[in-house]
């Protein structure tokens, strides 16, 4: 039976809280990833709460993250926490940010009366998403994939 030192045992037992994954095409979930990254880093230091999968990468895999398929991923923000559980659209926003201590600034969208409100504001953001940071169309993306993004 082998042992680990102290080191080597909290970097095995470590495992992100939250895998984000994201389009690695569009400037904004760019700068979003960007931002994340640091603030977990200055309040995680090495035992980061967050990781980031790139879903526009040609090596994307569904399978390695619950199958959820690149045409999912593209449509709407999804995270995995370290349960295996798939988190969408504005919880995604609020577990990220709760897990780098800045949980406070997406508090007010659990408000029951402005939970509705961000709910639709980001799913007709979702919708556009693609289009306002000058990204090709969902079906070119795909076409550009040779359509895998329909057999994920």
């Amino acid at each position: 039976m082998s042992s680990l030192n102290n080191d080597e045992h909290q970097e095995a037992a470590h495992s992100p809280a939250l895998t984000l994954l994201y389009d690695g095409g569009c400037p904004l979930c760019l700068r979003e990833v960007k931002l994340l990254g640091s603030k977990d880093r200055q309040r995680n230091g090495e035992l980061l709460k967050l990781t980031f999968v790139d879903i526009d990468h040609a090596d994307y895999n569904p399978m390695s993250y619950a199958g959820i398929s690149y045409r999912e991923a593209m449509g709407r923000i999804h995270a995995i926490d370290e349960s295996g559980t798939v988190l969408r659209d504005v919880e995604v926003f609020r577990r990220a940010y709760g897990l780098i201590g800045l949980g406070w600034l997406y508090a007010p969208t659990q408000w029951p009366l402005l939970r509705p409100i961000i709910n639709l504001a980001y799913s007709i953001w979702a919708d556009l998403r693609l289009r306002i940071t000058g990204r090709p169309s969902l079906e070119n993306l795909c076409q550009a994939r040779n359509d895998k993004c329909n057999l994920d």
